[in-house]
């Protein structure tokens, strides 16, 4: 029964089908976007910026460096810099979520053209077929 589920999608889901032309479907989808592949590129380019400037924060913060060399005897914690390491982390951060706020609005935007754009063609299309296709 295990069996049947996961070949079936899951719980209770309709089995899931593959695309025949997954290639040329994504051309096309690419091709009908041509006028946002700039809108597009941004958007890369921001979801890197935000991912790179999130990866960094973590690894910047040594602040368990001063603490161990205060408990060994080896030296101080020296408050300044902590609070310049965190000021520098803090604007790594506001930058990550400005890239991903950015990078979310530019897709929201396009997507919801290239959607308008295709329903309106349907539409069209729809309009221009003859009433004897439907009544068939």
């Amino acid at each position: 029964m295990a069996n049947e589920r996961r070949r079936m999608g899951g719980r209770g889901q309709m089995p899931v089908e593959k695309a025949k032309d997954f290639k040329g479907s994504i051309g096309k989808l690419f091709a009908y976007m041509k006028q946002y592949h700039a809108a597009v590129a941004v958007v890369i380019l921001c979801a890197i910026a935000s991912t790179v400037f999130s990866v960094i924060g973590p690894d910047i913060l040594e602040l368990s460096n001063g603490l161990l060399a205060k408990i060994q005897g080896t030296g101080s914690i020296d408050f300044t810099k902590i609070g310049q390491i965190l000021l520098f982390v803090l604007g790594l951060y506001l930058l990550s979520t400005l890239f991903s706020f950015v990078q979310g609005w530019l897709m929201t935007g396009v997507t919801q053209k290239v959607c308008y754009r295709m329903r309106k063609d349907i539409s069209e299309k729809i309009d221009r077929m003859p009433m004897a296709y439907f009544e068939s």
